[in-house]
């Protein structure tokens, strides 16, 4: 679920323009920057006029600043306090002027918005009309308006989760009417990149979680989302965008820098996942007093019900890892009762409790775990020498064998010896396929990512399907996604002349 906190910063840039009902003014604009950055408070203190006398941009940003809470939050209280509102803004926008493309862009807005807090708090069904509505509205837009460029940043995103839609699903969005593509997408997106001065940093902002969370992000996108973060010292958002993406991509040393230099006080919305990204990294690092301080400040901060389990599961890693068993057990029997089983996390913590108190867990665990947390850091040297004395026959499970050439093989890819690596993922493969064991499917698709590289995309794509095939795991959702759109790219790429 991490990534839908991402997702409301790709629909969010209100149209500020000076037209009969979407006025733009001074008041407004410091309103929605402050929103933006995580001063909701102060946000809503300068646009409260402006709410009053139904300016369609003031109810976007009010919109804006209600998502924000929720999602930052989890808080589903405050949710089921505030539901009626989306369809309260969605009134008074259809009321203004329907002769600008702002009526329906920001009515568009509103649905996307409520549909990734919709997703958050488990309301699929619902969220998907109000994505679905939104479509229809941006491409009414589009039609109608043409040239306005907003449009194009919002409906491109779109397109690219069309695109990265199933193959055996394709048939239900165009029965739904909804068409588009991952080319399009960011071809849309890279347009208002370049020609709208205004939504620039927003697009640019979309293209990298596009690249980050959908496609490959290489050291240049990597490069471009420090600058941005640099560029903007006072803007907790684009900090805590930094942190994830960067943790995503093993560059845990820099995501703690950012984390470390993050805004702080009282004007910033409290936002308690920053500790338990915070404490992530300190287990990477095998600074496990100090981790297990920041996920008991997470605890008590929290009010949601994602990544609970999560957290008691790394607690216990805190102490296990150390050779602490007596203390690390008790948390471990937390994971079955707290919160909830939705995000990837939360389902593996849930598997690994299940497993360790059913069947036991061997003490080469904490090897392939300590090398697992290394690794995942960026902390490459570290890993390798964990794993260095051993070799597989130094473990007595299929599935820890299967890990040990997993772990292996991506240790190699990460430092750049993709040819070194390929041995370790075909054999994690082979191991994996009885058992349909993730690591089979994570190999499959780093075998993809090495071969598409190589420039041999038929060897690419006979990878990424592989790591289709695998029917349960508990990252499917998310090696699906990438192995999807990698197919989708690959299959553009040998159309285009």
């Amino acid at each position: 679920m991490r990534i839908i906190l991402f997702l409301w910063v790709w629909v969010g840039v209100v149209g500020l323009v000076q037209a009969a009902d979407f006025e733009l003014t001074p008041n407004l604009q410091r309103g929605y920057t402050d929103v933006l950055k995580l001063k909701v408070q102060e946000g809503r203190r300068m646009i409260a006029g402006e709410v009053a006398s139904q300016n369609g941009v003031a109810i976007y940003i009010d919109n804006l600043a209600d998502m924000v809470t929720l999602l930052v939050s989890d808080d589903r209280k405050l949710y089921e306090q505030w539901a009626d509102r989306e369809d309260q803004r969605l009134d008074l926008l259809r009321n203004l002027d329907a002769g600008s493309p702002w009526q329906r862009f920001t009515q568009a807005e509103v649905r996307l918005h409520w549909a990734f807090v919709k997703l958050k708090f488990g309301q699929e069904v619902s969220a998907s009309w109000d994505v679905i509505r939104a479509y229809k509205l941006l491409e009414e837009n589009r039609k109608k308006f043409p040239g306005f460029l907003p449009t194009y940043k919002s409906l491109g995103l779109l397109h690219v989760m069309i695109g990265a839609v199933p193959d055996n699903y394709t048939w239900v969005t165009r029965m739904l009417g909804l068409r588009g593509n991952i080319r399009q997408g960011l071809q849309e997106i890279r347009t208002v990149v370049q020609r709208d001065t205004l939504f620039q940093t927003e697009a640019r902002l979309i293209d990298l979680l596009i690249r980050a969370y959908v496609l490959k992000f290489s050291a240049a996108d990597a490069g471009n989302l420090k600058t941005m973060v640099q560029d903007n010292p006072d803007n907790l958002l684009l900090h805590f965008f930094a942190t994830s993406v960067l943790m995503k991509d093993a560059q845990s040393e820099d995501a703690l820098a950012f984390l470390n230099k993050r805004p702080t006080g009282p004007d910033y919305l409290p936002f308690p996942i920053l500790e338990y990204l915070k404490a992530d990294i300190l287990v990477q690092k095998a600074q496990y007093a100090q981790a297990a301080g920041s996920y008991r400040a997470f605890i008590n901060q929290y009010k949601g019900v994602n990544f609970l389990k999560d957290t008691y599961y790394k607690l216990f890693l805190c102490y296990w890892l150390n050779d602490d068993d007596t203390r690390a057990l008790p948390y471990l029997r937390q994971v079955g009762s707290v919160g909830s089983a939705v995000v990837e996390s939360d389902k593996a913590a849930q598997k690994f409790a299940e497993s360790y108190f059913k069947k036991g867990v061997s003490a080469r665990q904490k090897i392939l775990m300590k090398a697992r947390l290394a690794t995942d850091g960026g902390y490459y040297e570290t890993a390798l020498t964990t794993l260095r004395p051993y070799a597989e026959s130094s473990f007595s499970l299929t599935s820890e064998k299967a890990e040990f050439n997993y772990r292996k093989g991506r240790i190699y890819q990460r430092r750049g010896d993709a040819d070194e690596a390929i041995p370790f993922f075909e054999r994690s493969i082979s191991l994996s396929e009885a058992n349909q064991l993730s690591y089979g499917a994570t190999s499959a698709l780093q075998l993809g990512y090495i071969h598409q590289q190589n420039r041999n995309p038929a060897k690419a794509r006979s990878y990424f399907q592989k790591a289709l095939s695998y029917k349960k795991h508990e990252y499917k959702n998310s090696i699906d996604n990438k192995a999807r759109a990698a197919l989708n790219e690959l299959s553009t790429d040998s159309s285009t002349p």
